[in-house]
């Protein structure tokens, strides 16, 4: 007698090793002494007549699949190669939240100036491809958070200059 730990589901079949349920490896639950139990002899190797079915055409549990715009339905095609999602396009954003990040950082030596505008002006135009072509472009979060990072610390070192030429005279 064998029993799945996982979901405490018994099997009589001696021949069995994982759990039909969950796939769980199976535990004697006999009552022999445990000198015998434990050996250190491996267990037999089963030889299966012929390959078991585990993910048949018509498996009642599971709905069939329909094929959606750009999916392929991969039960039509078995043995075709996988299609290859390929990713939107991030650059100008990324590139527009790290120049705002850095310009927030080096907002006290000026770097909003040289970094900030950059970062808002890439971060514009980040958002004016995702809402021109969302299909090929993506990062609108990052665009729209390096505009602002940028104009803040933009604004952020004119002030600092503003108040510097004025602490000077």
């Amino acid at each position: 007698m064998k029993q799945c730990p996982r979901c405490r589901q018994t099997y009589s079949d001696e021949n069995l090793n994982f759990c039909l349920e969950d796939g769980e490896l199976l535990t004697v639950i006999s009552f022999e002494p445990l000198t015998s139990r434990y050996s250190d002899d491996p267990p037999p190797t089963v030889l299966l007549s012929e390959a078991r079915v585990t993910n048949p055409a018509n498996w009642p549990h599971s709905p069939p699949m329909s094929p959606s715009a750009g999916h392929q339905n991969l039960q039509q095609q078995p043995f075709s190669s996988p299609a290859f999602v390929q990713s939107r396009d991030k650059t100008l954003p990324t590139i527009s939240l790290i120049l705002g990040i850095a310009s927030i950082l080096l907002i006290c030596c000026y770097g909003g100036i040289w970094l900030g505008a950059p970062a808002a002006i890439l971060g514009f135009l980040g958002m004016k491809n995702v809402d021109r072509d969302p299909g090929k472009y993506d990062g609108r979060s990052m665009a729209i958070g390096g505009m602002v990072l940028g104009g803040v610390s933009l604004l952020g070192s004119l002030a600092f200059a503003f108040f510097a030429i004025l602490s000077s005279r």
